[in-house]
């Protein structure tokens, strides 16, 4: 099957062309014929599916066909991410797939100025991607109008829910008209998806390309069993001994994401940190030098890599196991994308044995474990309780291992204490 079977505008299939993609992902397949028929979905995806073409292309086709009036451009679909990082790649995609069109789009999120973005804002366009924590800024200060909202797209909505966005999306969508298309993608279908979705969505044709839950084949995956204190030197030896150039590594918190890139630093491996705690300035520039290849190894904590979109990555690396099960499934999808291959490293020490299990129970088999020549963990080492950072404390988590029943918070928290727990997840975003 080709894009000209999908029923989409010769702008849009020149644009597609001009992109280098010649084939529709299953994902484009499925939904993009069900939202140019204006349906409302839910669609379950991993990253790397093509999901965003999935939304974007028939978006744009539907807005082209009802051109905003001459002379005035109202924000007609909403698009919103959990993330600043995902929020700018959905733009650039919007952008790149309707330049052939006479459609505008703009993205606003936190950690820059506003003042810009209330300019661009002012000027008018058609879509609007935002974050809604910025969202809602632009709302109070009265520098944004969603009252004539057509289409609302919800990307990733399984992490909004995970980081404690669920109020802000109630005061979003109280804010839009009762008559829209409403197209709901998600990763990982949880209760709370499934909830919102109730809400939401009307009829809506339920699309799934992926099994729940479940690794991509493209992607091998190996444990090295190490201790704890010597995870960095296996880290060093491995990227230098197999020459690996592009190496995505997952901490679990901030401040270890920081300390282990400076330590690679001092190995003489290029080395940058991406996490909440950064500016945007300093995100952005660290993203781009790890695609450009100027920097070999970005560090990254899970909040802060959602939605990243590096075409063609090697290797991810877990330097430490991540609290929840299903957050290992999010970061091993950051390779093997797009028919390529890619290998996903655990680097697992005797305190995250509980955390291992939980994650060959989410998949149904066992990882291969493979022992490094020089770096065969201590036996006699105990096991330690593991420091979960604030994410792992909000998120209602203990030192043995992590929470179930998918809530946003452990019940023996009180309201107040879970609403402040919220709001500290979203701003380490």
């Amino acid at each position: 099957m080709s894009f000209t079977t999908l029923g989409l505008s010769a702008e849009l299939l020149r644009a597609v062309a001009e992109q280098g993609y010649h084939e529709p992902t299953p994902i484009q397949r499925q939904a993009i014929p069900v939202i140019l028929a204006g349906k409302d979905i839910m669609a379950g995806a991993q990253t790397g599916t093509g999901k965003t073409a999935g939304f974007a292309l028939p978006l744009l086709q539907r807005l082209s066909e009802r051109a905003s009036a001459k002379g005035t451009r109202r924000i007609r679909a909403l698009i919103l991410t959990p993330t600043r990082e995902l929020a700018a790649q959905v733009e650039e995609s919007v952008t790149a797939y309707g330049k052939h069109l006479p459609v505008t789009s703009t993205v606003i999120f936190g950690g820059v100025k506003i003042q810009p973005q209330i300019k661009r804002l002012r000027a008018g366009v058609d879509i609007l991607v935002a974050t809604p924590g910025r969202l809602l800024d632009h709302v109070q200060q009265g520098t944004l109008d969603l009252s004539t909202v057509e289409t609302l797209v919800m990307d990733e909505a399984d992490r909004m829910l995970d980081m404690g966005f669920i109020r802000d999306i109630r005061k979003i969508l109280a804010l839009l008209p009762q008559q829209r298309q409403n197209l709901l993608f998600f990763a990982t279908l949880s209760d709370d998806v499934k909830t919102l979705a109730e809400s939401l969505l009307k009829s809506p044709a339920l699309i799934e390309v992926a099994r729940r839950n479940m690794a991509k084949e493209s992607v091998e995956q190996v444990i090295h069993p190490v201790d704890r204190k010597r995870k960095r030197e296996l880290l060093s030896f491995l990227i230098g001994s197999q020459n690996w150039k592009q190496v995505l590594v997952f901490t679990r918190t901030k401040h270890g994401a920081n300390k282990l890139s400076e330590q690679l630093a001092q190995d003489g491996i290029r080395a940058a940190a991406i996490h909440g705690n950064k500016s945007q300035g300093a995100r952005t520039k660290a993203l781009s030098d790890f695609k450009r290849g100027d920097v070999r190894v970005l560090v990254a904590t899970d909040i802060a890599a959602r939605g990243l979109d590096i075409e063609q990555l090697p290797h991810v690396v877990n330097f430490e196991l991540p609290n929840v099960s299903e957050d290992y499934i999010h970061r091993i999808g950051r390779t093997g994308r797009a028919g390529s291959e890619g290998k996903a490293v655990s680097l697992v020490c005797v305190d995250e044995q509980h955390l291992l299990k939980d994650i060959e129970r989410l998949l149904k088999s066992p990882i291969p474990k493979q022992l490094i020549a020089g770096y065969e963990p201590d036996a006699s080492i105990p096991a330690e309780p593991i420091d979960m950072g604030r994410r792992g404390q909000n998120r209602g988590l203990q030192s043995k291992g992590p929470a179930r029943g998918g809530s946003f918070a452990p019940r023996a928290m009180g309201r107040t204490q879970r609403l402040v727990s919220r709001k500290n997840v979203r701003k380490s975003a």
